[in-house]
This record gives structure tokens, C-alpha cells and sequence, in this order.
């Protein structure tokens, strides 16, 4: 059983030789199987499935922190290290635009500032 976090510190051409040794076990577990071998080779079938999972999801995650780093700091990224989100959310002016006031706007405040009245208690 391989675990995440040791799989972690593992080079990308490690990655790869583990993940085509672990296949071709795989493979000879599935012609076991139908040759009728043990129970055991059968079982093992899966925890070797887990594991080429396991070593495939640490790979495409080096990968793609790797792309991010490339990418930090231009002025564009790639839409799939872009944020979902929803398209109304992606579409939605900023916090900037929104603050912004029109001229008529700003004449209007600084003409007629907001009333206030003292209230009695």
C-alpha cells in the first residue's frame, strides 16, 4: 500500500516508474484471475487499483502546481487554474466598480449632504 505523503516527495520520473510497475502487477493479477489464482492475487486486485489512483492524483497535482508557478504573476492564466465560481460571480462588477460614483452623483453629495437629526432619548 503506497501511501499519499510519501508519494509526495517523489520526483516525476519516479512517479512514472512507480505507476508502470504498479500496472504491470495489475496486469498480471488480472491474467491470474481469469487463469483462476488464488483468492489472494484476486484480492489484491483492488489495494493495486487504489494505488496507481493514489499515485496518478499526486502526479497531476505536481503538475499542476508546477503550471501555477509558471504562470504566477502574468497578467493572464490558463481557464483551468482560473477560479469557477458561478458565471454570474465571474460576470459581477469588482468592489472597485461598484464604489464608483458618476459625476451627477458626486455633485448631488456634496450639494445635499445626508440630514442629521439629533434624537431625543
Amino acid at each position: 500500500m503506497v501511501k499519499a505523503y510519501e508519494l509526495r516527495g517523489k520526483t516525476k520520473e519516479d512517479l512514472i516508474g512507480l505507476l508502470n510497475e504498479n500496472r504491470a502487477e495489475l496486469f498480471t493479477l488480472r491474467v491470474a484471475q481469469i487463469g483462476g489464482g488464488a483468492a489472494q492475487k484476486i484480492a489484491k486486485i483492488k489495494s493495486v487499483r487504489k494505488n496507481i489512483a493514489r499515485i496518478l492524483t499526486v502526479h497531476n497535482q505536481q503538475q499542476k502546481l508546477a503550471v501555477r508557478r509558471a504562470f504566477s504573476g502574468s497578467k493572464y492564466l490558463p481557464k483551468d487554474l482560473r477560479k469557477k465560481a458561478t458565471r454570474a460571480k465571474r460576470r459581477a462588477l469588482t468592489k472597485e466598480q461598484a464604489s464608483l460614483k458618476t459625476l451627477k452623483q458626486q455633485k448631488k453629495a456634496t450639494h445635499f449632504p445626508q440630514r442629521v437629526y439629533a434624537v431625543k432619548a
